[in-house]
Order: C-alpha cells, then structure tokens, then sequence
C-alpha cells in the first residue's frame, strides 16, 4: 500500500509513496502508469490518495502495476 505522490492525468502517469515497511524503512517512490490503474473509464489516480499495488520490476526500473484505490 501506498499514497498517489503526483500523477499528471495529461501524461498518464505519475509515482506512489509506498508506505515504510514493518521495520520502518522508507521505499523509493514507485512510477505508476495509467495502464497500470484498475478499473473502468477514465483511469486517473488523485494526489494524496492511497492505494494498494504490486511492484513489477521492468527494464526501465520497477513500476506500480494492480493498482487499485482504497
């Protein structure tokens, strides 16, 4: 899980704050497309927002894919 840190509905993406794991550690920002976004219509995610994912490693670095909002 995670909170939606910007995302730009122009571009079509944006990155997700991932919460600090159990230990406390904090998690780099994670880049999230709209492709990546669940559901119907208009996919766009609002900044603050928090959702749930599963991070994809990709050649171009890791990526929030199944993201849904909570």
């Amino acid at each position: 899980t995670g909170t939606v840190k910007w995302f730009s509905p122009a571009k079509g993406y944006g990155f997700i704050s991932p919460d600090p794991d159990q230990s406390g550690a904090t998690k780099k920002d994670v880049f999230v497309h709209y492709s990546g976004i669940i559901g119907e219509g208009y996919r766009n995610l609002e900044e603050n927002q928090r959702v749930q994912f599963t991070i994809e490693d990709t050649p171009k670095g890791p990526q929030a894919v199944k993201v849904t909002r909570l």
